[in-house]
């Protein structure tokens, strides 16, 4: 009992901040500080749209940036990492909010958390890594066309029309604007998108986002335009409440918690790894990142906050403005929270359609062409799980494509791993010191035959392994040498028992060498091998097989006792 206790916690001192990371917080305050203020700049008007996104408001989008944004700053694994509300994590909510309101988005975050808990001291932190590429493009194109779908009926000036579907809604909306349209909003929000996107070419790391919101709301407000506003918010953030949870809805809140916890960690440490590659020589803890995003999701809907992850956008802004640690990210949930309680009143009057139009560039630059392009002319099983991963995005949701994509990538994957395996005929040569002659040769070469397995022995090559090996000719001796099989599974070992036996019902007889030490298990539990053992025809290695099954071909009169000295080719 102590032996576990002492595990445990050496497993969570080992997710705690380190003492020497949180010292070089005052190395280059000054840099550090500056980055924040900039990340902070970019931060406001995508906190503000993701959480009207959301469905649960602009001002849970702000308290989800202040919270979690802080917590994980300082807990993550990563030191250059900026958490908050993201578009990925949006597309999973609005289902929820619709399902199971505002009460059930922020028990959803509660469980995400804890589940980020137990996914970091159970360091799987590792495992995240594996998810393939195509995958990871798919959806993140999927999720760039459900985000600019979402921004329709704001950019439209229309109310949100009803429905779970994006396509369907924002079909809706379009039809209500033919009905009644609101070309002041359309304005506002593509100039807004044209802005940024034009000057994201420009200066990649100037707040051309905080710019373009600026200069529409006062246009707005100066010119008197018709156009919905954020409204009112709250001048400040909620004291912490545990009074949303409601403990009888937790069964039906499971799977949702399940998706966002799986968002969470997959979009986090992406992002993470970003950071890694932006920067000389940082480098990012997963099960340490799990963990802070864990405690920030656990505390971020305590304030009112959705559920968060580490936002690529904005922790790349934070790289190329020079942070060097964590007090950087710090810094940044520090001026939203300055905001969230000085100025609530002006960012009041920002209007819908310029948010929307942040959100339609931030959708747009999330698509990186040269990286489709690329991945979809690597092969077409990449092109075809990057297809299908995007378009199941935009018609069902995000984990289940994700799952769809995963599950397609491995059946690619085993196909290609199947195509592998090889059954070669390895011709036996004599050794160069006997004296044979050419009739022997031809004789030991008319009785006898080698075949070398090459590869992964398991469930989707085996039935191919079968095939070819039961269209072997007729020969009194087959040799079957395993060294080069890497793995064998249950259905692998079946089927070369089953080889064996039809090879021995046509009078052939079967030597096996070079089994490799993790093979013997499965061999022997499925009974592949416990006959020939027991007859003498397992070996380690391929010479004294061959040395046996001479001897018994000369024992049958089939070889003279000048064949002796014979090794594999």
């Amino acid at each position: 009992m102590s032996t576990l206790l002492s595990s445990g916690l050496s497993r969570v001192r080992s997710v705690l901040p380190e003492r020497a990371e949180l010292a070089a917080m005052a190395r280059r305050p000054r840099r550090d500080l500056l980055a924040g203020l900039t990340v902070a700049i970019v931060a406001l008007p995508l906190a503000l749209g993701f959480g009207i996104s959301s469905g649960m408001g602009a001002e849970a989008g702000l308290a989800t940036a202040v919270i979690a944004g802080a917590v994980a700053a300082v807990f993550g694994g990563s030191g250059l990492q900026v958490s908050g509300p993201t578009g990925a994590m949006t597309v999973v909510l609005v289902p929820i909010v619709h399902q199971h309101g505002a009460s059930g988005v922020l028990t959803v975050g509660v469980l995400a958390g804890l589940l980020l808990v137990a996914l970091a001291l159970g360091r799987a932190g590792k495992y995240m890594a594996l998810v393939p590429a195509p995958v990871i493009e798919g959806f993140t194109i999927g999720i760039a066309c459900v985000i600019g779908l979402q921004q329709v009926p704001a950019a439209l000036g229309v109310p949100v029309p009803e429905g779970d579907k994006v396509i369907v809604v924002a079909w809706r909306a379009a039809a209500d604007f033919v009905a009644h349209p609101q070309w002041w909003a359309v304005a506002i929000a593509v100039a807004v998108a044209l802005l940024m996107l034009a000057g994201a070419r420009i200066r990649p790391a100037f707040p051309f986002s905080l710019v373009a919101v600026v200069v529409a709301t006062v246009a707005a407000e100066l010119g008197g335009l018709p156009v919905s506003r954020i409204g009112d918010l709250p001048a400040g953030l909620p004291s912490p409440s545990l009074s949303f949870l409601d403990l009888s809805a937790l069964p039906s809140l499971l799977a949702p918690a399940v998706a966002v916890a799986a968002l969470a960690a997959l979009e986090s440490l992406l992002s993470a790894a970003v950071a890694d590659g932006m920067s000389v020589n940082h480098r990012h803890d997963p099960d340490r990142e799990l963990f802070g995003q864990g405690l920030a999701n656990l505390a971020a809907p305590l304030f009112g906050g959705v559920p968060a992850t580490g936002a690529i956008a904005r922790t790349a802004v934070n790289v190329r403005s020079g942070a060097g640690s964590r007090l950087a990210a710090l810094a940044h949930a520090g001026i939203l929270a300055v905001i969230v309680y000085t100025a609530a009143g002006l960012v009041s009057r920002i209007p819908l359609a310029a948010l929307a139009g942040v959100l339609l560039a931030t959708s747009i630059r999330m698509v990186e062409a040269g990286s489709v392009k690329a991945m979809i002319r690597a092969t077409r099983g990449d092109a075809a799980v990057l297809v299908l991963t995007a378009v199941a995005t935009v018609a069902l949701d995000l984990v289940q494509a994700v799952i769809l994509g995963l599950i397609v990538a491995g059946a690619l994957a085993l196909r290609a791993v199947a195509r592998d395996v090889r059954l070669d005929e390895v011709p036996i040569r004599p050794d160069l010191s006997g004296d044979h002659t050419d009739e022997e040769h031809a004789l030991l070469a008319e009785h006898i035959v080698a075949y070398r397995l090459d590869g992964p022995l398991f469930f989707a090559a085996a039935h191919r392994f079968l095939l070819e090996l039961s269209e072997v000719a007729a020969v009194s001796v087959v040799i079957l040498r395993m060294s080069r099989v890497t793995a064998v599974d249950a259905s692998g070992a079946l089927v070369l028992g089953d080889a064996i036996r039809r090879l021995e019902h046509r009078g052939v007889t079967v030597y096996v060498s070079g089994i490799r030490d993790g093979h013997h298990q499965p061999l022997r539990a499925l009974g592949v091998i416990a006959r020939l053992d027991e007859a003498g025809r397992v070996f380690a290695t391929t010479p004294e097989a061959i040395s046996a099954a001479r001897d018994r071909l000369h024992h049958a009169g089939v070889l003279t006792a000048a064949s002796r000295d014979v090794v594999p080719g």
